[in-house]
């Protein structure tokens, strides 16, 4: 069942993005393009899902009896701002400029089969494992005191 489930939600994820032309690079870096070709629409896309996620969780995170397919909702903890958040952000941010992909968006165009769009998403499976064996070496740092 939780596989099937994961799995539909994935199609309707997919669908949304390539209805909505997100998978479509060109779409994205219009949006980027304010003194040019500017899309606005992107604002769009974001804003709704913005606006269903929030309506969503209100909804979800009062069930009585917790989630359908889970022991316990699985929502992020910390509320830091830190080094690494930026850091990730940034580099999300200008990798998102310069190919016209998020991950959200390549993997349903991964379909297409389009030669920019797979070695955009092994560039991500790249950087994922780059980032885990750089974690590893990092220091360990003292818990602070509060």
């Amino acid at each position: 069942m939780r596989i099937l489930a994961t799995y539909l939600i994935g199609l309707i994820f997919g669908l949304g993005i390539s209805i909505s032309g997100m998978a479509n690079p060109a779409k994205v870096l219009n949006f980027f393009d304010v003194a040019g070709t500017w899309d606005p629409s992107l604002i769009f896309v974001m804003g709704g899902a913005v606006i269903v996620a929030f309506i969503g969780y209100r909804f979800v995170l009062k069930r009585p009896t917790g989630p359908i397919l889970d022991r316990k909702f699985l929502v992020p903890s910390s509320n830091v701002i830190d080094l690494k958040l930026i850091g990730g952000s940034l580099v999300f941010g200008v990798g998102w400029g310069i190919a016209g992909f998020c991950p959200g968006g390549a993997l349903p165009a991964l379909g297409t089969g389009r030669i920019e769009v797979i070695v955009f998403t092994a560039a991500l499976v790249a950087g994922i494992f780059a980032a885990r064996f750089l974690m590893h070496f990092r220091r360990p740092t003292a818990p602070t005191q509060a």
